[in-house]
């Protein structure tokens, strides 16, 4: 090949594994929120599987209380789906949706805050776009994230990340999981295996080991 000498070498691809949280960090962030938009937002999004876009498309007459399911529609290559709603989520519903009276969309946008909680209004043709910004969404994730204390780097997806890999962890096979993210390819799924810690394969240190053999037998001579 003529110039050949000019060419760069190939950069190989870097396999990185998504950001989990523990179910612990879950709690803390829930526990942070103070505000019930906010707790609602975390619990979705980690309750759900949901990725950004999902949880700003969530409309009322997508929630069925009385089979516990949150209809999905027109996700990540417009496929809708159904993933199950906790019995806690159920109820901060019923209680926001009481108190805040959305009319189609369950989050609003509000530009009337400060500047740390204002939710950028999208344009369109006809107007505006009430939902919550997308903008607006990660911020609420990445803020309380810190407050929480979590020192890992907290997106919106590491929410949906640890969804995953904590079904796994809970037995739910691999193929109703891919069904419940909405993924098209098994493969995309299988990515979470290598982070989730099975029960009956869970990997340990053996620095663990030897404190436990110190602890039972004395110190070694």
């Amino acid at each position: 090949m003529p110039y050949s000498f000019l060419h760069l070498p190939a950069i190989p691809k870097v396999n990185k594994l998504p950001t989990v949280l523990s179910r612990q960090e879950v709690w803390r962030m829930l526990q942070t929120a103070e505000l019930l938009k906010h707790k609602l937002l975390i619990g979705l999004i980690y309750g759900c599987g949901l990725r950004c876009m999902e949880v700003r498309n969530i409309e009322l007459q997508h929630l069925d209380f009385d089979r516990r399911m949150l209809h999905i529609v027109q996700g990540k290559g417009r496929k809708d789906r159904y993933v199950p709603l906790s019995e806690h989520l159920i109820r901060g519903l019923k209680t926001f949706i009481k108190v805040e009276n959305p009319v189609q969309y369950l989050f609003n946008g509000n530009h009337n805050r400060n500047i740390e909680e204002i939710d950028i209004l999208t344009p369109k043709s006809t107007g505006f776009d009430s939902r919550y910004s997308q903008r607006g969404v990660q911020w609420v994730i990445k803020t309380i994230s810190k407050k929480a204390g979590i020192t890992k780097e907290v997106h919106t997806h590491t929410l949906r990340h640890s969804y995953a890999t904590h079904l796994l962890e809970d037995g739910v096979p691999i193929i109703m999981v891919q069904k419940l993210l909405g993924h098209e390819r098994i493969e995309s799924t299988m990515e979470y295996l290598h982070v989730c810690q099975l029960s009956d394969q869970k990997p340990h240190s053996p620095l663990d080991t030897v404190f436990a053999l110190y602890r039972k037998n004395g110190i070694p001579k």
